[in-house]
C-alpha cells in the first residue's frame, strides 16, 4: 500500500491517458470536472502567494498533467455529446449543460460569441503574453548566470558565505536556469491546448448536428439549440480549468523581482504611493461634476479613492515623525588630545616604531572612513574577521592581522592595498552608489559611470541606488560599495598569502600540530625537515592555490620525500599527490573537471627544454614554442571565461611545475594540474589541446628547413 502511494502521481497520470480510450459515467465525468475547476483555482492561488517561482518548481511538470487531465476529459465530454441518441432529456452531463444553460439564456447566437471571446482572450491575450514572458525570463536567466556565480565566488572569497552556502546558491541558480528553461517549452502546451480546444468546440458542434439530423432526434433547429447548448456548456468547462492555468503561468514566470506574495506586494507599494490615489480620486470627482457625464459612479470612486489616498498619507506622515521623534545615540566623546609629534620622537624607542612594517596595510580615502569606523556604522572590520575565519577554514592558514588607516594622500574615494609595505593594489569607491557588472548581453543599457571592477576585471558602471531593480532585470549583478572593497582586498590577500607566511608563521602551525600528532612533529622538524624548507614547501603548495590544512600529511610524504631527493620542488610535487583529494575538491565542481591539455609532442618538446644547473632544473624553452603555448592557451580562456569556471591546465607530473612557473608569467589565474593529482572518480573534460597544429612555430620551422 505505502509503495502504491509513493507511485500515485504516475499511477494518475496512466488513469488519465486510459480517460481517451475507457467510456465514463455521467456521474463519474461530472466530479472529474469539477475536480478540474478546483485544481485550476488552487493552482492559480498558489502562484499568487509565493514570492519566487522556484517555490513551486513543480509547476511544468503540473502544467503538462493538467492539460493531459483537460484534454482527457474533453475526449470524454465529446463521447458523451456525439453519444446522444435522444433517450434523455439533453446530451452531456449535467455541469455540461448547466454551464451551457448559464452562458447561453436562451440566446445561442450571444452564447457563442461569449464563449468565443473567452477562447480568444485566453488564447491571444493570456497565453501569448506568458509564452513571450517565459521566453524573455530564460533567455535573462541564462546571460546573468556567469554574474551571479562571480558575485557567489565573490561573497564566498570574502568571508560573507562558507563553502556550503555557496554551494546551495550555484544549486538554486541552477535550479532556477532549468525552471525558466522548462517553462518557455511549458508554455508552448498552453499555447496548443487552447487551439485544441477551438477544434474540439468545432467538432462538437458540427459532429452534434450532423449526426442529430442522420439520427432523427428533431428538426434541423432544435438539433442546433440542442448541440449549441451541450458545446459551449463543455467548452466553457474546459476553458475556464484553461484560462486560469494560463494565467498562473503568466503570474509565475513574472515573481523575478518581488520580494512577497503578490498580495503583500500590491497592498505595500500602493500604499507608498498616496499621492497618486488621491490625485485620481481628485479627477474624478472633477469629471462627475460635468453636465452629461454619469455623475453619481464617478462621485462615488473618485470619492472613495481621495479618502483612501488621504488615509494613507497621513498614515505615512504619521511614520515619519515616529522615526524622527526616536532619540538619537549619544554622540562619542572626541578623543583625547594626542601628544605633540615632535614630544612623541623625543623618546628614541618610539622612532623605533616607524621601522616596523605591516604583513598587510589598507589605506584609505576620507570619504571611505564611515565603511570602515565601526563607531559610524562600518562594517569592514566585521568582514575582515568573518574572511580571515573562512580562509582559515578553506586553506589552512591564518591571515595576519590588517592594519587600517586613512591617508591625506589619496583621493576621497581611493583606497590601496599594501603587503610589506608595498603598494600591491589600488581601486576607488563610490560610497553612495552602486556597482553593476555588465552581463554578456546585456537586455537593456543602464546610465552609470564606467569603471573596471578591481578585484577581476569586469567592465561594470557605478550606478545609482534608484536604479539597483532595474539593473538586475537587465541582467547585471549589482554590488553595494562595501563589498565591492572587501572583495576586492579579500581577492588581493588570497593572491600573496605565500608571502605572508614567515617562519614565524610555520613554527606556530607546527606547534598546532604537536596537540593532535605530537610524535610525528618530534621525528620530522627539525631533525629530517627544517622549518626553512617546511616554509619554502608550504609556500608553493599556498602561491597555486593548494591548501595546507592537512599539515600532517604535507609533513609526512614531506619527510618521506627528501630521503630520496634534496630538490624541494620535486618535494613538493610529491605532497601535491598525496594531497589528491584536496586540490579535486578544490578545482572540481560536480564531479566534473574542465581543462586544457598538451599534445604528447609538445610535452616531448617542453622536456627536452629542462636544463640543470647548481641552483637545479629550470625551463629553457625557445621563444616559438613558448609564443605558440601562450597564444593557443589565450583563445582557449574564452571558453572558461563563458562557462565561468577556473582556468585549468593538466599535463604530466614532469613538467607541471615549470609550466606552472612559465604561464603565471602572462596568466596568473591560470592553475596547472598533473594527472597524478586527480583522483579516479572525477571525470575529465577537455576543453582543447595544445599542439603544433595551430601554434606560431610552423613558419620558422619551414624556414629551417628551406
Amino acid at each position: 500500500m505505502r509503495r502504491i502511494f509513493q507511485n500515485s502521481i504516475a499511477l494518475l497520470v496512466v488513469i488519465i491517458v486510459m480517460f481517451l480510450i475507457i467510456p465514463l459515467p455521467e456521474t463519474l465525468l461530472d466530479i472529474l470536472i469539477i475536480v478540474n475547476i478546483s485544481l485550476s483555482i488552487v493552482i492559480l492561488m498558489i502562484t499568487m502567494t509565493i514570492s519566487e517561482a522556484l517555490e513551486f518548481s513543480i509547476f511544468p511538470s503540473l502544467l503538462l498533467i493538467t492539460t493531459l487531465f483537460r484534454l482527457g476529459l474533453n475526449v470524454s465530454t465529446t463521447r458523451s455529446i456525439l453519444g446522444y441518441d435522444g433517450s434523455t432529456s439533453a446530451p452531456g452531463t449535467q455541469v455540461i449543460q448547466t454551464f451551457g444553460q448559464m452562458i447561453t439564456q436562451g440566446n445561442i447566437v450571444l452564447g457563442i460569441i461569449i464563449f468565443f471571446i473567452i477562447v480568444l482572450v485566453q488564447f491571444i491575450v493570456i497565453t501569448k503574453g506568458a509564452e513571450r514572458v517565459a521566453e524573455v525570463a530564460a533567455r535573462f536567466t541564462l546571460d546573468a548566470m556567469p554574474g551571479k556565480q562571480m558575485a557567489i565566488d565573490a561573497d564566498l572569497s570574502s568571508g560573507l558565505i562558507n563553502e556550503q552556502q555557496a554551494r546551495e546558491r550555484r544549486y538554486k541558480i541552477q535550479k532556477e536556469a532549468d525552471f525558466y528553461g522548462a517553462m518557455d517549452g511549458a508554455t508552448k502546451i498552453v499555447k496548443g491546448d487552447a487551439i485544441m480546444s477551438l477544434i474540439i468546440t468545432a467538432v462538437n458542434l458540427i459532429g452534434g448536428i450532423l449526426i442529430g439530423s442522420i439520427n432523427g432526434i428533431g428538426d434541423l433547429g432544435a438539433v442546433a439549440q440542442t448541440y449549441s447548448i451541450a458545446t459551449i456548456g463543455d467548452g466553457l468547462v474546459s476553458q475556464l480549468p484553461a484560462l486560469m492555468i494560463s494565467t498562473a503561468t503568466g503570474m509565475i514566470v513574472t515573481r523575478s523581482v518581488s520580494e512577497g506574495s503578490l498580495n503583500t506586494d500590491v497592498v505595500q507599494q500602493f500604499a507608498r504611493q498616496p499621492r497618486a490615489i488621491l490625485t485620481a480620486g481628485v479627477v474624478l470627482a472633477i469629471l462627475g461634476l460635468i453636465p452629461g457625464t454619469p455623475t453619481i459612479p464617478l462621485l462615488i470612486v473618485g470619492v472613495g479613492l481621495s479618502v483612501f489616498g488621504f488615509m494613507m498619507s497621513s498614515r505615512l506622515e504619521q511614520q515619519e515623525a515616529a522615526a524622527l521623534a526616536q532619540p538619537e545615540e549619544p554622540a562619542e566623546n572626541p578623543m583625547t588630545a594626542a601628544p605633540s609629534e615632535t614630544d612623541y620622537y623625543k623618546d628614541i624607542n618610539n622612532v623605533y616604531g616607524l621601522l616596523t612594517v605591516d604583513p598587510i596595510e589598507m589605506e584609505f580615502g576620507y570619504s571611505l572612513i564611515p565603511m570602515v569606523d565601526e563607531n559610524s556604522g562600518g562594517k569592514l572590520i566585521s568582514r575582515i574577521v568573518i574572511f580571515r575565519r573562512q580562509y582559515a577554514q578553506d586553506m589552512g592558514f591564518v591571515i595576519p592581522s590588517i592594519r587600517l588607516h586613512d591617508s591625506s594622500a589619496l583621493g576621497t574615494n581611493q583606497y590601496v592595498v599594501k603587503i610589506k609595505g608595498e603598494e600591491v593594489a589600488r581601486g576607488e569607491i563610490l560610497v553612495d552608489y552602486y556597482l553593476a557588472l555588465e552581463p554578456t548581453n546585456p537586455a537593456g543599457e543602464i546610465d552609470g559611470i564606467e569603471t573596471i571592477e578591481p578585484a577581476y576585471g569586469i567592465p561594470s558602471r557605478w550606478i545609482l541606488p534608484e536604479n539597483k531593480e532595474m539593473a538586475e532585470i537587465y541582467g547585471y549583478t549589482v554590488i553595494d560599495p562595501l563589498s565591492v572593497m572587501q572583495t576586492h582586498l579579500s581577492e588581493v590577500v588570497r593572491r600573496h598569502a605565500y608571502e605572508l607566511l614567515g617562519r614565524a608563521e610555520v613554527i606556530q602551525l607546527v606547534e598546532n600540530l604537536k596537540k593532535t600528532a605530537p610524535e610525528l612533529v618530534e621525528e620530522a622538524v627539525p631533525n629530517i625537515l627544517s622549518y626553512s624548507n617546511l616554509e619554502r614547501i608550504l609556500r608553493n603548495l599556498l602561491k597555486e592555490g593548494v591548501p595546507i590544512r592537512d599539515l600532517a600529511t604535507i609533513l609526512e610524504t614531506a619527510v618521506d620525500s627528501v630521503v630520496t631527493t634534496k630538490d624541494l620542488d620535486m618535494v613538493t610535487e610529491n605532497v601535491r599527490v598525496a594531497l589528491s583529494r584536496t586540490i579535486t575538491r578544490r578545482f572540481c565542481e560536480h564531479g566534473q573537471l574542465r581543462v586544457v591539455t598538451l599534445d604528447a609532442e609538445i610535452e616531448k618538446r617542453v622536456i627536452s627544454s629542462l636544463s640543470k644547473n647548481e641552483q637545479g632544473i629550470y625551463l629553457a624553452m625557445g621563444p616559438d614554442l613558448m609564443q605558440g603555448i601562450v597564444t593557443q592557451l589565450g583563445e582557449y580562456l574564452k571558453k572558461f571565461n563563458d562557462l565561468s569556471q577556473t582556468p585549468i591546465v593538466l599535463t604530466s607530473q614532469v613538467i607541471r611545475i615549470y609550466l606552472s612557473r612559465m604561464l603565471a608569467q602572462f596568466y596568473p589565474g591560470v592553475y596547472v594540474l598533473s594527472f597524478n593529482e586527480i583522483t579516479s572518480d572525477v571525470q575529465i573534460q577537455s576543453l582543447g589541446n595544445i599542439s603544433f597544429d595551430s601554434a606560431p612555430a610552423r613558419p620558422a620551422r619551414k624556414a629551417a628547413a628551406v
